[in-house]
C-alpha cells in the first residue's frame, strides 16, 4: 500500500523544497513537478512530491487522516 501525505511548501531551492507536515519540517525532492512554489500544497511519497493539490483538498485529507488515526488509538 502506498501513502502520500499532504504538506505545505515553505521554501524552494532548485529541485528540493522544505515542507511542513503539521509542524514537522522536512526537505523533499520536487524534481518530478514543475513550478512548485512556496505556499503550494503537495502530496509527498517517500520524500518526493508527486502532485500539487489545492489547499481545500489538503485540509480535507489531513482531517480524514486525523479522524482515522484517532479512531485507531488503543488504550493501555
Amino acid at each position: 500500500m502506498c501513502l502520500a501525505i499532504p504538506a505545505k511548501v515553505l521554501e524552494v531551492s532548485g529541485d528540493t523544497a522544505i515542507v511542513d507536515f503539521g509542524g514537522v519540517k522536512r526537505e523533499i525532492c520536487i524534481a518530478l513537478l514543475e513550478n512548485v512554489k512556496p505556499g503550494d500544497y503537495v502530496l509527498v511519497h517517500t520524500g518526493f512530491a508527486i502532485q500539487v493539490i489545492d489547499e481545500e483538498e489538503a485540509m480535507e485529507t489531513l482531517r480524514l487522516w486525523e479522524e482515522l488515526l484517532s479512531s485507531q488509538q488503543v488504550e493501555v
